[in-house]
């Protein structure tokens, strides 16, 4: 798969401004996103498939500009809408659709179609070795699980050799084990950094494990993006996120693992203990620690069965309607969240740079909530 030249290595990965009318919502959304995995998330009826069928050319909006990498895909005011065969944009459903009657060889080459030019051999073997797919290769669909189903959908995509690679919730027919079992291979083609992927999700675990960027849609509209660790620990983007869901992401490097099961990690404000993670001495981990997961103390508590006590500064807090808060915690140069009533703000005294422990529970983060990056 070729790397885009230096004339594209210049332009954001993509760049997007599209306004439609639907009955009952008009989508007007903006935005630009480095390579990597833009995230596109928020609730059903926000406007996020429409704008994926948009990339992709399934969808021709009234007035709006794509470009991915500096080609341009749309531009409504130069009369210029390229079709779908001619985007080459690789798109990757909630069911895989793979082809019943052909092999995952056959279904695999099927995509190679569609790049430009001959495709060497070379992409073909380091698409199936990266996916893990290579002993799969003379099975048919139905001799598949979930997982490799979506793996060879996903290889497929990439054969064409896209400029763009769009997901619409890839994961969502899947179950928790075979979800377990596709993420740390999309996670591994975001850090190949080779296609800059479009990622729409219902998930918040799935967004903070695989996004560089995220961007908030909610009624057709842009309510916030950004780099993924930024906009998650912003209270103000955590309420449109859902009250369940609002949780920030701490990067932590594994230290080593111990022989009662747990993992010792070392983060920007100290020490993190996990239950063993599946890493080696060494590597980067993001993890996610829900807001409904963090206790806040003025002063570092003793004799408390939690292992994880970090020092953080409160910079900022947010009153909801009801009786809850949300409290913005610094941790050296990153920041999570911590949900409390506004009782306890007020009986703790929290407010900017007052300095506190977090204390979260090691049982609390939850094996889907860690992964690399």
């Amino acid at each position: 798969m070729t790397a885009p030249g230096p004339a594209d290595a210049a332009a954001p990965a993509l760049s997007l401004r599209l306004r439609h009318g639907f009955p009952g919502l008009t989508l007007d959304v903006a935005f630009e996103a480095p390579a990597g995995v833009t995230a596109l998330f928020g609730p059903s009826g926000a406007g996020k498939t429409s704008v994926v069928n948009a990339v992709a050319g399934l969808l021709r909006p009234e007035q709006g500009r794509i470009a991915v990498g500096g080609a341009v895909l749309l531009d409504s005011a130069a009369r210029l809408c390229l079709p779908p065969h001619r985007r080459r944009i690789g798109y990757v459903f909630q069911d895989a659709r793979l082809f019943p009657h052909l092999s995952v060889a056959a279904n695999l080459r099927y995509g190679a179609r569609f790049a430009p030019g001959p495709a060497p051999q070379d992409d073909f073997d380091r698409v199936t070795e990266m996916l893990g797919i290579g002993a799969l290769l003379d099975r048919r669909p139905a001799a598949l699980s979930g997982g490799e189903r979506s793996r060879v959908a996903l290889g497929r995509a990439l054969l064409s050799r896209p400029r763009l690679l769009l997901m619409d919730e890839p994961l969502a027919a899947l179950d928790a084990a075979r979800k377990a079992e596709i993420l740390p291979w999309i996670e591994r083609l975001r850090d190949a950094a080779e296609v800059p992927i479009l990622y729409v999700t219902h998930s918040a675990a799935e967004l903070a494990r695989l996004a560089t960027t995220v961007v908030l849609l909610d009624r057709g509209r842009v309510t916030r993006a950004g780099p993924v660790a930024e906009v998650l620990s912003d209270p103000d983007a955590a309420q449109g996120l859902g009250r369940r869901d609002a949780g920030a992401i701490l990067h932590a490097t594994v230290d080593r693992h111990d022989d009662d099961g747990l993992t010792r990690l070392s983060t920007a404000a100290g020490t993190l203990w996990l239950p063993r993670v599946a890493a080696d001495p060494g590597q980067r981990l993001r993890v996610r620690i829900e807001a409904q997961d963090v206790i806040l103390s003025r002063a570092r508590p003793e004799g408390l069965s939690a292992l994880n006590v970090l020092p953080a500064t409160v910079s900022q807090v947010r009153l909801g309607e009801g009786p809850g808060a949300l409290v913005q915690l610094r941790l050296g140069e990153e920041a999570i969240l911590a949900r409390l009533t506004r009782r306890s703000v007020a009986a703790l005294g929290l407010e900017p740079g007052v300095a506190c422990h977090a204390v979260i529970k090691s049982v609390a983060v939850a094996k889907g909530d860690v992964g690399s990056g």
